[in-house]
């Protein structure tokens, strides 16, 4: 298993990026969602797009052209990843994951598609969540190749499965307000 962490945004509303934002668990957006693979997956392989995780340096970042997550998605697909059998893909902005949301997430997307060779994705409150969702491996090499401008490009490029989902977790944190609320 895999997770991809997207940390590149540029995050104008709150002044400051938004995976160094400090998490009420404790350390930053960013740590929270390492941390929370970590304790599903101890020995996944984490890469972060983007900006380094501040307390967690040892992970190492790759650079991010900062023109939108399908973009950076296609930009991490043509520097070969580490072999995984799938990849956990996610934004720093979705700090509402816990490990038991994760794992039921997870289980719910290899029953869907026990190969890894589809990206499954999340249907939440009418909207295809594309960020949170398992990337089969098997797809990478597709989307090195892409063009896609945005996620739905992308996604319309690859064989994607969609489940109906529910959950705070699939909530962005976009503004101060959310922020607040969490």
């Amino acid at each position: 298993m895999g997770l991809l962490l997207l940390t590149g945004g540029e995050s104008q509303r709150f002044g400051a990026p938004k995976h160094l934002q400090p998490h009420p668990r404790g350390g930053s957006w960013a740590g929270h969602l390492a941390a929370v693979f970590e304790a599903i997956f101890p020995n996944g392989l984490i890469q972060i797009l983007g900006e380094a995780i501040s307390e967690r340096p040892e992970l190492g970042n790759l650079d991010d052209l900062r023109q939108g997550p399908a973009r950076a998605l296609v930009q991490w697909a043509k520097m070969e990843p580490p072999k995984s059998s799938r990849w956990w893909i996610v934004a720093c902005d979705q700090v509402r994951w816990s490990a038991p949301a994760l794992e039921a997430w997870f289980a719910r997307a290899k029953a869907e598609d026990p190969e890894g060779k589809v990206w499954v994705l999340a249907e939440h409150e009418m909207r295809i969540q594309y960020l949170g969702g398992f990337l089969g491996a098997s797809l990478v090499s597709q989307i090195a190749t892409s063009d896609a401008r945005s996620l739905r490009e992308l996604a319309a490029e690859l064989p994607c499965h969609t489940l109906p989902a529910t959950g705070p977790e699939w909530f962005d944190v976009d503004s101060p307000e959310d922020f607040k609320a969490l």
